[in-house]
């Protein structure tokens, strides 16, 4: 992956509204109202993406999405730092 997708992976994560982000979908989460992603927690709660004609399984997915992709780009650049510092110069 080029230095430059991640930065805009980043940029992009960065200015999206924070996590987590918890998928709600109604008859399985709840019980009245309709598929929705809670943004915050709730003693923190930002703003709910009302979700319409989205396939369930989407849904959870962009939930899921935005806590882990920070997690992930930490990873990269964390394995990118132990092979930047163990390289041979040639």
């Amino acid at each position: 992956m080029l230095d430059t997708e991640l930065k805009q992976i980043i940029e992009i994560t960065n200015k999206a509204t924070k996590a987590p982000w918890t998928s709600y979908i109604e008859g399985r989460d709840h019980t009245s109202g309709s598929n929705f992603i809670m943004t915050g927690v709730e003693e923190d709660r930002d703003y709910d993406i009302d979700v319409d004609r989205l396939r369930e399984e989407d849904q959870d997915f962009i939930a899921m999405a935005r806590n882990t992709l920070p997690q992930l780009v930490d990873e990269i650049l964390r394995l990118q730092k132990i092979l930047n510092d163990n390289s041979i110069p040639f």
